[in-house]
């Protein structure tokens, strides 16, 4: 049997797998991988020009953080723009037929796309991890563009060195070419040990470092509302005293009264024997059944438990 099976890449690019020959796809098949593959290029393509274009356009997005999500959208926008169309017809016929010169050209750019939007993952999450755990420094700092310009470039350099180089200089270093004619794969393809050392940099390390930003992320966050919770509920808890009487006229009531005279709001309410003996105004009246305290009142007024007298 003169045809072969592709098998799977286990690189997160788009080239295929190795094979004598390519499969031959029948009609229908070939129309309907042509609309998908068509239909994701004018997708990824739109989505990333319109996140691209709204930077451009509106400046108020031009902070530290957004630098970054433009930094991936560029990437994912070139993907879409060359990588995917290009392999498109390699996927479809199974054999390449655009010269070993642009088999280079697309293998390094396919290599260095994908590498450089794992990055820029791996830079938006340590950047959001810095803004919740460092907040003060990095409010300050996140107006200064050349900082975030720098970490671009950075991410933009170390994908490229880690693929780059070897499929550029691996066939003189080796002195022979193991890919055929028809074909295009990093020459690479079977070295296992360089795979898996440039594995470990592209996807292993950026999976542990993405879950450790978040999960830092997260539990900072929750902290930070618990502790929130339990100081609202001691600031929002009024000071109550209880006292019993001996002759059972009742027991004690909270009252904000301002120290200024001015005209009298709830203490007819609930106090009607207070009126002319407060030693102000009264203007808030919290009852003991009534855990619920307004707060601007709290600020404003000065607290005073006055004993409340048995109605008539």
């Amino acid at each position: 049997m003169g045809a072969h099976i592709l098998e799977s890449n286990s690189s997160a690019n788009l080239t295929p797998a190795v094979s004598e020959a390519g499969i031959v796809l029948p009609g229908y098949l070939v129309v309907i991988f042509s609309v998908l593959m068509v239909t994701l290029v004018i997708v990824v393509v739109a989505g990333n020009a319109l996140v691209i274009l709204a930077f451009i356009v509106d400046k108020t997005l031009r902070n530290q953080s957004n630098y970054f999500f433009l930094n991936l959208a560029i990437s994912d926008f070139l993907v879409g723009a060359f990588c995917i169309p290009v392999y498109i017809p390699y996927n479809l016929t199974g054999r390449w037929m655009l010269g070993k010169w642009l088999c280079k050209v697309w293998l390094v750019m396919d290599y260095l796309l994908c590498s450089a939007s794992v990055f820029n993952i791996v830079l938006i999450s340590y950047d959001r991890f810095l803004s919740v755990t460092r907040a003060v420094k990095y409010r300050a700092q996140r107006n200064i563009t050349r900082q975030a310009v720098l970490k671009m470039v950075a991410v933009w350099v170390l994908a490229f060195l880690l693929y780059g180089p070897a499929i550029i200089f691996w066939e003189a270093i080796v002195g022979q070419s193991i890919v055929p004619a028809h074909e295009c794969y990093a020459e690479f393809y079977f070295t296992w040990y360089f795979l898996l050392s440039a594995s470990t940099f592209e996807f292993f390390t950026p999976f542990v470092s993405v879950a450790f930003f978040n999960l830092s992320i997260y539990l900072n966050i929750h902290r930070r509302n618990k502790s929130g919770n339990a100081g609202a509920e001691e600031e929002g808890k009024p000071q109550r005293r209880h006292r019993n009487h001996r002759d059972g006229g009742g027991g004690w009531s909270v009252f904000f009264v301002k120290t200024r005279k001015s005209a009298l709001i709830v203490a007819s309410v609930s106090c009607p024997k207070l009126i002319g003996r407060a030693p102000a105004v009264i203007s808030c009246c919290c009852r003991p059944s009534d855990p619920r305290l307004d707060m601007l009142c709290v600020r404003h007024s000065l607290l005073y438990c006055i004993p409340r007298l048995p109605h008539d």
